[in-house]
């Protein structure tokens, strides 16, 4: 099993996508590459610790690689906003991949090459590439967030479209439950 720690915005979309994907087996919200120990969810909001909302993947390498699940990750958010996705804004829901190799940096600034060149996009990608750091996982309820809060407006205007746009773009990549 590998993991990798995505920041793709707020935690709880990049969480239901990845629940999602064939070849992941869990999948926990949490915060990356800021300063101090142990930081809360108002801590990271503050915009003042240097902590991302992020999702720490564990997936299963022989089944889903590095490559594509980086590529699910860019095409299920704006990787071409600084520190924004949506109404939500700050340091702490910049676009960020935590490596943990010099392979997967290679890789993953071999893949964001390739997208500025395809013209998918109309802006470049400011996704930041970042040495891996503590990971701390967010407090329990926001742990499978829209699956236990589906009414939740949040839910239903913002996240069931990127989990939908995820299930047309993928579909050999969902996960049979």
């Amino acid at each position: 099993m590998a993991t990798i720690i995505l920041g793709g915005g707020c935690f709880w979309c990049t969480e239901a996508i990845f629940k999602r994907v064939r070849g992941v087996s869990n999948v926990v919200s949490g915060y990356s590459g800021g300063q101090g120990l142990n930081p809360t969810y108002e801590d990271v909001c503050s915009g003042e610790t240097g902590f991302a909302e992020v999702i720490e993947v564990t997936y299963d390498p022989t089944i889903i690689s590095f490559k594509e699940i980086t590529y699910i990750f860019f095409k299920t958010h704006d990787p071409t906003t600084l520190n924004q996705q949506g109404n939500d804004v700050g340091t702490q829901y910049r676009s960020v991949i935590f490596y943990s190799s010099e392979e997967e940096k290679k890789e993953a600034q071999g893949l964001i090459y390739m997208l500025n060149r395809s013209g998918e996009y109309s802006e470049k990608i400011v996704t930041t590439l970042e040495s891996k750091t503590d990971f701390y996982p967010a407090e329990g309820y926001h742990q499978d967030y829209f699956k236990n809060n589906p009414q939740a407006g949040y839910c239903r205007i913002i996240i069931d479209p990127k989990v939908k746009k995820f299930m047309e773009k993928f579909p050999d990549k969902i996960a049979i439950n």
